[in-house]
């Protein structure tokens, strides 16, 4: 899915969608993120920062496909 996670020492941690800058967490939430992020794997990883930017499927693609106007 392309992204990727920075922490920085001044606890903030940052992610990015393909190379591009996607959203910022600072505090006790950076925190949280940056241990949960490090004990789960890649594919879980790259869900999870795709739930929290806001980049993911919604669940209405698979209607779209099938709606009249789309029939070709």
């Amino acid at each position: 899915m392309g992204f990727e996670f920075v922490t920085f020492k001044n606890e903030t941690l940052e992610i990015y969608h393909r190379r591009k800058f996607a959203t910022r967490f600072t505090g006790a939430k950076a925190v949280k993120l940056q241990s949960q992020l490090e004990t789960i794997s890649f594919a879980e990883q790259q869900q999870l920062m795709a739930r929290l930017t806001g980049n993911y499927k919604r669940g209405s693609e698979r209607v779209a496909k099938t709606h009249g106007r789309n029939y070709r």
